[in-house]
């Protein structure tokens, strides 16, 4: 039986996408049609199912850490370098309020919920999301 381990993760983070967008709880915002996804971005995203995308990738990432994620790191992930011009690139980290929303959002769906573990606090994922992502591995395996 195939599980997130085993699968490229481009083929789960898509196939994981479609699932969520089927999901009612999952809803892109109006406002998300207009937004840069960072500072170091220029342009917003071409691909108008991006949220879905960015979802299923942050739950995927949740799954792989082991101990609570916060949105500051989740943030340093999905950040990047910003071209300056003639000046030195300079690292920025991405939408903060895009990530927290996401998140607000898989924990209305119960794939994950906010825990504090030996002084952190952040976010894990739970049965419903593990058996979620698996599913979609499982499917995709075959």
């Amino acid at each position: 039986m195939a599980n997130v381990f085993e699968i490229e993760s481009q083929v789960l983070i898509e196939k994981a996408s479609v699932e969520l967008k089927k999901m009612e709880v999952m809803k892109k915002p109006e406002w998300a049609n207009f937004v840069k996804t960072s500072m170091a971005k220029e342009r917003m995203p071409v691909n108008p199912d991006w949220w879905y995308f960015r979802a299923a990738s942050i739950l995927r990432k949740i799954y792989l850490f082991d101990k609570p994620i916060g949105t500051n790191k989740l943030r340093n992930y999905y950040g990047g370098r910003k071209n300056r011009g003639h000046k030195p690139n300079r690292f920025y980290k991405g939408s903060g309020k895009l990530i927290r929303v996401i998140l607000q959002q898989l924990e209305k769906a119960e794939f994950i919920k906010p825990v504090e573990k030996d002084g952190h606090k952040g976010r894990i994922i739970t049965g419903k999301g593990k058996k979620f992502l698996d599913g979609v591995a499982k499917n995709e395996s075959k």
